[in-house]
């Protein structure tokens, strides 16, 4: 256990340590670069098919079971467990002001909100600073990179693809926590995403199986959102929703 906490910190005051080489945020895109749209469409129509087979009937089981408070509970606690992580992209990107309040609320949440099920921490209006490796990347200097659609997780692009898999090692629990509890993490969040898709369910419906483009109607409103967050400017020409055919039509 030491060892390896011993080489996580190596990792990370290395990774720490390109900080001082960036000097600026990447360039703000300023299109869609979709090269491969008919692999990231193919990849699309299977999660749409994952979607429609497992987990919006599943979502909708969790939903109707479940009571509210206690799928908020779950989600607080997901949201707990993800903190770490946070606070460690939040040191990276120099936000101290960001890792400090972060830290402040899973202190908070994690004694007197009972783990995290609670969330006491909000009504001292301390909220989540969220973050990823992929702002971090973000803030380094790495533009976004290509649009890719990956399969069971959807819309992304190279730079918050490559954010995703860094994300599991900037958290402590990943690799502090002792077996079987390193796995309470994914199990939690898992639940919290099918809580998630359970409340959005219209819009989610919407955008996957009443759009008559559902591809480019969830790029287009992926890239915005992410865009949006990170600071950039949004799209503002029509990125391709027109001429083309329902493709995933019933």
């Amino acid at each position: 256990m030491k060892n390896t906490q011993k080489t996580s910190i190596r990792s990370l005051l290395a990774v720490m340590s390109l900080v001082v080489i960036a000097s600026c945020t990447a360039p703000a895109p300023k299109a869609i670069n979709d090269p491969h749209e008919a692999n990231n469409r193919r990849t699309h129509e299977a999660n749409r098919r994952v979607d429609k087979a497992l987990v919006r009937p599943a979502s909708g089981a969790y939903g109707n079971i479940l009571p509210a408070p206690v799928r908020q509970g779950v989600g607080n606690f997901a949201s707990n467990l993800n903190l770490p992580g946070v606070i460690v992209n939040n040191l990276l990107q120099l936000n101290i002001d960001g890792a400090v309040k972060n830290t402040w609320r899973f202190v908070i949440n994690t004694t007197v909100g009972l783990g995290g099920i609670l969330d006491p921490s909000s009504t001292f209006e301390l909220y989540e600073d969220s973050s990823d490796f992929g702002e971090t990347l973000h803030v380094w200097g790495m533009g976004e990179g290509e649009y890719v659609e990956l399969p069971f997780i959807g819309p992304s692009t190279q730079r918050d693809a490559l954010g995703m898999v860094v994300d599991v090692f900037t958290n402590p629990l990943t690799f502090g926590a002792p077996s079987p509890e390193r796995y309470m993490g994914p199990v939690v969040k898992g639940l919290s995403k099918l809580g998630d898709r359970y409340t959005y369910s219209s819009t989610v419906d919407a955008i996957l199986y009443d759009s008559a483009d559902s591809y480019a109607q969830a790029r287009l409103l992926y890239l915005q959102s992410r865009r949006f967050q990170l600071g950039q400017e949004q799209i503002e020409e029509d990125q391709g929703d027109d001429g083309y055919d329902d493709f995933y039509a019933d």
